[in-house]
């Protein structure tokens, strides 16, 4: 058990180092030699930094250490612990990487800047740490005034792209807003994963025939549940099943043949633990 607590810890720190390395070189290889800035405390570091000729690492760890502080109580002592590490990696490697001009193109900046920025971010906080203070003061703020976290991180960061407009020109706020929306795609990626599952039911007059050939012609492991229609009153047996997607045609053909009324929903899963699904 010790062990393997030891290379959890040690694959966590490995994760957070690299994080907080491609994002101090998505940092200072690409987005603030061209003036393109990030949302939240790293943002308001960016035009800081730029307007007073301030470090640009050291002043991102500077800022966040108020929201790291606080947000001892709420996210524990780990949390903390583990965010202080990547914020002093990502300052080393933002000031390492700030002489080393990936490119001078806007576009490109943006493009590959976001992408870099979002496989970083999305890593640290996969690993349960934060590069951001924003996010960790939207949790108090939301509680205490009745934002939702996503609605505050709006609010902040509407402010800092307008302030960014008077101090780099409004192209390259504009560049920026940008830079975040592809980053925030890349995050979610990374954080919900890129081989995305189905979680799939179904509802049919038809479901033992269904889910035996399911399981018989797919290979695909169901589980039966019982339902009440909320019209007819009657009860109904769902069958529940989570597919990959290559799966999902060959599954909505079978059920169609069988019974062409059955009603079927399809969604989304990003994770998938346990029990005998196997991903394809």
């Amino acid at each position: 058990m010790k062990k393997s607590k030891i290379l959890k810890i040690v694959r966590k720190l490995f994760l957070i180092t690299f994080g907080a390395i491609i994002t101090g070189f998505a940092l200072g290889s690409f987005l603030s030699p061209n003036d393109i800035i990030d949302g939240g405390v790293i943002g308001v570091s960016m035009i800081l930094s730029n307007v007073f000729k301030l470090n640009l690492g050291l002043l991102i760890m500077i800022l966040n250490l108020p929201f790291i502080l606080m947000a001892w109580k709420k996210m524990g002592t780990r949390f903390v612990l583990l965010t202080g590490y990547a914020n002093i990696v990502l300052a080393l490697a933002t000031n390492y990487f700030h002489d080393i001009h990936a490119t001078n193109d806007l576009l490109l900046a943006t493009v590959f800047g976001g992408i870099i920025l979002g496989v970083g971010v999305g890593t640290i906080l996969k690993s349960e740490a934060s590069l951001d203070g924003t996010e960790m003061l939207s949790l108090i703020v939301s509680r205490r005034f009745g934002f939702s976290v996503g609605e505050f991180i709006l609010f902040i960061n509407v402010f800092i792209y307008a302030v960014a407009g008077l101090v780099f020109g409004w192209e390259s706020a504009m560049y920026s807003v940008l830079t975040y929306f592809i980053g925030s795609k890349v995050i979610d990626s990374v954080m919900e994963g890129f081989n995305s599952s189905k979680s799939v039911r179904i509802i049919s007059e038809k479901s033992a025939q269904i889910g035996e050939e399911l399981i018989e012609k797919l290979d695909i492991s169901v589980t039966y549940l019982e339902g009440v229609g909320g019209y007819s009153g009657l009860n109904k047996e769902l069958i529940y099943c989570v597919i990959s997607r290559i799966e999902l045609p060959k599954m909505l053909d079978l059920v169609k043949e069988i019974d062409p009324k059955a009603f079927v929903s399809v969604v989304d899963v990003h994770e998938v633990y346990g029990g005998s699904f196997r991903k394809r």
